[in-house]
């Protein structure tokens, strides 16, 4: 899904940048553009994915550093092993 929403940017942005039919083709597409992105129905999923993410967001940084502990533990502990095994 990310991948397919990145490549109609990208698409978009695209034939923007690259359209040849001037100022007054830009201002359609400008205009078309809002109007989509301000419906009812894109409106909605903005605000389902905004919800989703404030739901998701404290799971997210308590895993994250979860896993930061545990990759700085395992460092440390490789860390002072090597330096036991090193001759003076």
């Amino acid at each position: 899904m990310r991948g397919k929403l990145l490549f109609i940017a990208g698409a978009a942005l695209g034939y923007v940048l690259g359209s040849r039919a001037g100022r007054a083709r830009y201002e359609q597409i400008k205009t078309v553009s809002g109007k989509v992105w301000n419906s009812n129905g894109v409106q909605k999923s903005v605000h389902d994915v905004e919800g989703f993410v404030q739901d998701r967001t404290p799971d997210v940084a308590d895993f994250l550093g979860e896993q930061t502990k545990k990759v700085v533990r395992k460092v440390s502990s490789k860390a002072s092993s090597n330096k036991g095994s090193q001759i003076s």
